[in-house]
């Protein structure tokens, strides 16, 4: 088995290898190459803790495993980030563990990847100027990713933390961007081209009024019942894509306009996998809101793994161990 740490996860995969990783398997599973097996999701009733395990397997990769772990609010009192995960991956031929591969870097980075991937796909190609709602760690990930995807000129990001926002503006300046932050929501979102949530929220920050006739959207922090950021009326009245269907309308954002009976099953366009396969439009007006539903999935989290994995035996780095 071989063991990548995070250091060494983090120094392997670059945003674009996750970007054209993801986007690999996003379109396998259009395919039917790829599946998502159900998740499991649990409040632990230990530290405030909550705990999941991801699974899947692309055959035509081939990769099989798992991504364990959670959110584990009280870590930053200890100087450790409150997300962790690790992903196991499996031989697809015999079904022994092949490799363990530390997984926070590459969350971060596959979570960044299937954002771009549908900027790439669903915004107008002229886009320049990213909102984001929410500026902690993930909105860094958000931020590189668009910007490879996407020529932006000007940032506005919103945050309930001045600390927060300070943060990022630098990270978004040290770029080469020009940065705006706002005060309020709204001027993010009335003033964006491409807008991407990225916030534990559990009601909706974004309302319709404020989003502008061409505008997509990215809603990246809902992957749990109970969570939103967008107006269920918004997503109503867009043009609706996925990573997961079945996720999408349980635990990510589509879930509340679905519960409220806005939209059906149906009322979905397709997934991105769909559209990078050309089995269903993307875009189909230059004035539609498009809004891309970003569960986050197994295969996206076994995909970045596996490249880490290659590339490390490429270079004959990580650490060998037999069990």
């Amino acid at each position: 088995m071989l063991i990548i740490s995070e250091d060494l996860a983090r120094e392997l995969v670059s945003v674009e290898d996750a970007i054209d990783a993801v986007e690999s398997t996003f379109a396998a599973m259009a395919r039917g190459d790829g599946r998502n097996y159900p998740v499991v999701r649990e409040v632990v009733g230990y530290q405030n803790a909550v705990y999941g395990v991801k699974t899947g397997c692309d055959v035509s990769a081939p990769i099989l495993g798992l991504k364990a772990g959670g959110y584990w609010p009280h870590n930053a009192e200890k100087g450790l980030g409150n997300h962790q995960s690790s992903t196991l991956l499996f031989d697809p031929e015999t079904g022994r563990a092949s490799a363990l591969v530390s997984a926070n870097y590459l969350t971060g980075v596959r979570t960044g990847a299937s954002s771009a991937i549908a900027t790439k796909y669903l915004s107008r190609p002229e886009s320049r100027i990213l909102g984001i709602i929410g500026t902690g760690v993930q909105a860094q990930y958000q931020l590189r990713a668009t910007m490879a995807v996407r020529e932006l000129t000007r940032v506005h990001a919103w945050d309930p933390s001045a600390e927060n926002l300070g943060r990022f503006g630098d990270t978004v300046h040290e770029l080469g961007l020009d940065f705006v932050a706002e005060a309020e929501r709204e001027a993010v979102a009335r003033t964006a081209d491409i807008l991407i949530t990225v916030t534990p929220s559990q009601q909706a920050l974004v309302d319709k009024a404020w989003v502008r006739a061409g505008t997509h959207v990215s809603a990246m922090g809902c992957d749990t019942k109970g969570k939103q950021e967008l107006d269920p009326h918004l997503v109503a009245a867009s043009a609706l894509f996925v990573d997961e269907a079945a996720q999408a309308i349980t635990i990510g954002e589509f879930q509340h306009a679905y519960g409220r009976g806005l939209i059906t099953e149906a009322s979905l366009r397709g997934s991105i996998g769909q559209v990078i396969e050309g089995l269903c439009d993307g875009r189909r007006a230059a004035d539609e809101v498009t809004v891309f539903d970003g569960t986050g999935v197994s295969l996206q989290d076994l995909v970045v793994a596996a490249l880490a994995v290659r590339l490390a035996e490429q270079r004959g780095l990580g650490a060998a161990v037999s069990y």
